[in-house]
């Protein structure tokens, strides 16, 4: 099988005095479909202003395609499995360590998901884990990363049919 490839276009141009480095680290992320997403290097790494708080940096845009591949498979694994999922909702985070002199890395991932099912009476949670530990372990991103990942879903919620 031949494999997928994925692109993204990432355009940034100086604005400030670049030599100086007093220059903005905002840029855009441009993807196939048209969508323009404006990105910068995180505040807590170069501060404002020549940063954007109101970007997404790379950290946050990490952690976030982790949950979202999670998600996206844990909802196709739920429905194959019969299961009516009617929400998902994840407070994902990331934590940021040293893991050498002069390296930085994102060390460890913790996804926190929320799911909501429609359904008249409380099944059994063991499948809710067991489908959980299957989206992570076919999940394309949390094989693509080495940092830890742990899944820890909050308490099932039912919605009434």
């Amino acid at each position: 099988m031949a494999g997928h490839y994925y692109s993204a276009q990432v355009e940034w141009a100086c604005d400030g005095d670049y030599a100086a480095n007093t220059y903005s680290r905002g840029h855009i992320w441009r993807f196939d479909g048209g969508l323009e997403v404006p990105a910068s290097a995180s505040p807590t790494v170069v501060p404002l202003p020549h940063s954007v708080e109101a970007a997404v940096d790379p950290e946050e845009a990490f952690v976030a395609a982790i949950s979202s591949c999670h998600m996206l498979w844990f909802l196709d694994l739920a429905r194959r499995a019969n299961f009516n999922v009617a929400s998902y909702r994840d407070k994902a985070q990331g934590e940021m360590s040293r893991i050498a002199p002069g390296k930085m890395a994102i060390s460890k991932v913790v996804l926190r998901p929320e799911v909501a099912l429609i359904s008249a009476e409380q099944p059994d949670e063991s499948w809710l884990q067991a489908i959980h530990e299957k989206a992570h372990d076919v999940c394309f991103i949390a094989n693509s990363v080495k940092c830890e990942i742990l899944v820890e879903p909050e308490p099932l919620k039912l919605v009434g049919p």
